[in-house]
């Protein structure tokens, strides 16, 4: 992390993960881009958030800095009770990978490995079997049981990302973000991911934080958050498609 990153006391409990007045800014002078500008959110445990903005609103860049992908310029942000600034990249790398789970748009799946394999990549680099009871129930309940020996090219979109929503969710971590997760898939097959990432909070208690451009995806969501100009601008609870459509479109998307 970089210099000017800082520390906060600690977070409450109850809290998954946050930020607090968290900066991001790239080039300098005429050239400085601000894709954060001050942002202070949290996101609780148990509960699925959607973070929504016009393109350049920050929604990224955010997601990135609270997974570890990326460092602030300035501000905090924290997993549990550990806040990324104080961690060298090592004990980043071991965050990210007991800690946190990532479900990118593009699967993210390692080609040469099964679908099985894939599964359980996060625990197999860190040496650790997992809990064979969970990552059972998990593989149950993406409905791949049948698919466990296939390689990623012999798997849909669809089947593809279930994969890689179950490989987040293996390790048990506290708190899993999602990029567009659904981006390259068909409606169906988005629905059904969308469906069991939902499940996975209301039945599991799983935390999951997502980005998404689809007001129909964010409709899955406890709650959406709107950003614009790298800012927190507005946010709503228990969303529809109609009314997450009505705030972008002010938003100007």
């Amino acid at each position: 992390m970089t210099s000017t990153e800082t520390a906060s006391p600690a977070p409450d409990s109850t809290v998954a993960a946050g930020a607090t007045d968290a900066h991001k800014v790239y080039g300098v002078g005429e050239s400085e881009v601000r894709a954060l500008d001050g942002v202070t959110i949290s996101f609780d445990t148990g509960r699925f958030t959607a973070i929504m903005g016009p393109s350049g609103s920050g929604k990224s860049t955010l997601l990135h800095c609270l997974a570890g992908l990326d460092s602030l310029t300035m501000g905090a942000v924290h997993i549990g009770h550990t806040y990324l600034a104080e961690l060298d990249d090592t004990e980043i790398t071991e965050l990210r990978r007991t800690k946190v789970g990532f479900v990118f748009q593009a699967f993210n799946l390692i080609p040469t490995l099964t679908a099985r394999e894939n599964i359980m990549l996060p625990m197999m680099l860190g040496g650790d079997k997992g809990d064979t009871a969970w990552i059972d129930e998990v593989i149950a309940t993406v409905g791949l049981a049948d698919r466990l020996s296939h390689r990623p090219s012999e798997l849909s979109g669809g089947q593809q990302q279930r994969v890689a929503v179950a490989r987040a969710l293996a390790s048990q971590p506290t708190i899993i973000f999602a990029d567009e997760p659904t981006g390259n898939l068909d409606s169906q097959s988005g629905a059904e991911i969308l469906s069991f990432m939902r499940r996975a909070v209301r039945e599991f208690g799983q935390t999951i934080v997502m980005v998404t451009h689809d007001p129909v995806a964010a409709s899955y969501a406890d709650r959406v958050v709107f950003l614009a100009d790298g800012r927190v601008v507005d946010e709503m609870a228990d969303p529809t498609a109609e009314g997450v459509l009505d705030r972008i479109k002010q938003l100007g998307e």
